[in-house]
């Protein structure tokens, strides 16, 4: 007989436990006395990470939290930029960084930034440097922050790098929101369009047919098409709203899940007329950006690529952007790599030619961002204005033809009288 094998069940990963906040107060190494925060899982783990920062606790209670505190708001990008902006100033003023990090987290609005502020200062206390503390909270701080801020570290500049991912953050986050302007606005207003013509179509015309029926003439061809129409709506609008519900929420959950799904709706979005040049524009622009801010931290090309590829907001820049470092990566030069992608314009190549020559390839690169941010603005302003009277006309068509139809009966039995 073969021998059996025996089956043995991996013990359970212990659970992590949630973290709370302290209030602290005692006496340091000089037997002066301090206060503040602390963030552990208990009382006696914050009294010992208190100890092992020369800390003697008197007194560690609990921060109480609220009963009805209505949930804590989500972190934001802006909330980060803004914390990496306030701890560059604090740092380029002398300030120690674990002091800088105590002066921000209670200075800022947002208890759940605070939480985090406090969660990194008390790693740092433990012994962690900054970036290392950060890669704690990947939600928040992602590659590209941390591999910045670890750069900024070894070669003692790190205030100056805060400072440089401050700017990078608001200069992308205000692409993206132009970005999103330019794609919300017409989408909205033309579900607002839709619902107002459903309103008229289910609660509106079916009056006007209880007076058609009481005339008892013969009504016009459109006039009956728009209340066939009606009817339809009238008799199956719950099909049809839960059909589009049903639309939207598979396609998000179906968009999340598939990375196929989200290269193909990539793609299809760059070739929509106006819509396409914003989104192409913005993606060399992101590109610009990032890669100047991380080559001018000193993070070689090589790697530089590898971070940038991701903070392009495009499939087809990202698979265009890991090309070129393989190609950079085997001796070629980025300007060459760039060119081979037949995906930016003849600017970008020649201003990168320019940088790679001159060796100040960051400063073109922040200029090619600057001219592609700037017409990024030019076209989102010129979508907007001239989305508005076409959005006009489409709906006044619209409601306009509703009102036809409408009169139209009225106005044949009055000509025939």
């Amino acid at each position: 007989m073969a021998p059996t094998k025996s089956k043995n069940k991996s013990p359970p990963k212990p659970k992590t436990a949630k973290l709370a906040t302290f209030k602290w107060e005692g006496t340091d190494r000089t037997g002066k006395k301090a206060s503040g925060e602390t963030r552990a899982a208990s009382v006696n783990a914050a009294k010992s990470a208190l100890r092992s920062q020369g800390i003697k606790p008197t007194k560690v209670r609990k921060e109480a939290t609220p009963l009805f505190s209505g949930g804590k708001k989500a972190i934001t990008t802006s909330d980060i930029s803004v914390f990496s902006r306030q701890l560059a100033t604090m740092m380029q003023s002398g300030v120690a960084i674990v002091q800088a990090l105590d002066i921000v987290g209670k200075g800022h609005t947002n208890p759940s930034m605070q939480d985090l502020i406090i969660d990194i200062k008390t790693e740092i206390e433990g012994g962690l440097s900054l970036s290392n503390a950060l890669r704690k909270h990947p939600l928040q701080f992602d590659d590209l922050f941390c591999n910045l801020v670890d750069a900024g570290e070894e070669a003692g500049v790190l205030s100056e790098l805060l400072e440089k991912i401050a700017a990078y953050k608001e200069k992308t986050e205000a692409i993206k929101a132009k970005v999103k302007s330019a794609l919300t606005y017409p989408i909205s207003v033309m579900v607002v369009a839709v619902v107002v013509m459903s309103v008229l179509m289910i609660f509106v015309i079916p009056t006007f047919k209880e007076i058609f029926d009481g005339f008892g003439a013969e009504l016009p061809a459109f006039t009956l098409f728009l209340i066939g129409i009606s009817e339809f709506m009238q008799a199956n609008w719950w099909i049809m709203l839960g059909g589009v519900m049903t639309f939207f929420y598979s396609f998000s959950y179906i968009y999340k899940r598939s990375a196929k799904l989200r290269e193909a709706m990539d793609r299809i979005m760059l070739k929509i007329p106006v819509i396409g040049v914003i989104l192409e524009k913005s993606a060399i622009a992101r590109f610009a950006r990032t890669l100047s801010t991380i080559f001018a931290a000193g993070v070689p090309l090589v790697d530089a690529l590898q971070s940038v590829a991701g903070a392009t907001g495009n499939i087809v820049y990202t698979d265009a952007v890991m090309r070129m470092r393989s190609m950079v990566a085997e001796g070629q030069s980025l300007q060459l790599a760039i060119k081979e992608q037949n995906l930016f314009p003849h600017l970008v190549i020649q201003m990168v030619s320019i940088g790679e020559e001159a060796g100040s390839l960051e400063k073109m690169l922040s200029k090619v961002a600057d001219f592609f941010e700037a017409e990024v603005d030019n076209l989102v302003d010129a979508l907007s204005s001239l989305m508005e009277p076409v959005i006009m006309v489409v709906i006044g068509g619209m409601v306009g033809a509703m009102i036809v139809g409408m009169y139209l009966p009225i106005f044949s039995m009055a000509a025939t009288i």
